[in-house]
Formats: C-alpha cells, structure tokens, sequence
C-alpha cells in the first residue's frame, strides 16, 4: 500500500509478528539439519546385488557388492549398478531434506 504522498503506508505491518516468524522458522530449519545430518539412507539396484549407503549431506558411506555382481568380463554394468544404488540413496536424502524444509507461508515455497 502506498501513502498518497508516494511513500509506502507500514501503518498495518507486523514487525513483531513477522521477526518471530522468521526466528521459529529458523529454530525448525536448524533442528531439520541436525536431524538430516544424523539419518543415512541406503538405496540399491540390481534387485539388491549394489547396495549404497549416503549420509543425510550425501557423503557415500558405505557400498557394499555381493560377489555374484562381479564379473570380470562385464566391469561396465558393475559400474552401472553401483552408480544406481548411490542415485538412489541420494534420491531418498533429498528426499528427505526437502520434507524437513519448513514451508514459508505466503511465498508458495
């Protein structure tokens, strides 16, 4: 709104309201890291032959093949499957991450 000066008219504006809003979204974003950063995530692929294990940044944590996975002959669909099973335990991280994230009323974030 506008004054009919040209200025902005902040008669009906919250201040208050507003700085405790921001300050209990910060309070929950900061407690939705800790949560995220203590939680892991594991995906797989090849019906469970890769299996990857991301922690809540997305750091690899822990990657484990079962031995009929492993064909000397083949290395390239190896690498494929262990390239799914990271995709997929970072897809459920962010997953995860973006369900955290409190949502900002009036901005449609």
């Amino acid at each position: 709104m506008t004054t009919p000066e040209g200025g902005f008219d902040m008669s009906g504006f919250d201040m208050n309201g507003l700085l405790a809003q921001a300050q209990a979204m910060q309070a929950q974003l900061a407690q939705a890291q800790q949560e995220l950063a203590a939680a892991t995530f594991e995906g797989s692929a090849g019906g469970g032959l890769v299996t990857a294990t991301v922690s809540g940044s997305g750091e690899l944590q822990a990657l484990v093949i079962k031995p009929e996975a492993v064909d000397p002959e083949d290395t390239e669909t190896l690498s494929d499957l262990i390239v799914a099973a990271v995709r997929d335990a970072s897809a459920k991280a962010a997953a995860k991450q973006a369900s955290l994230v409190p949502k900002i009323p009036g901005l449609g974030l």
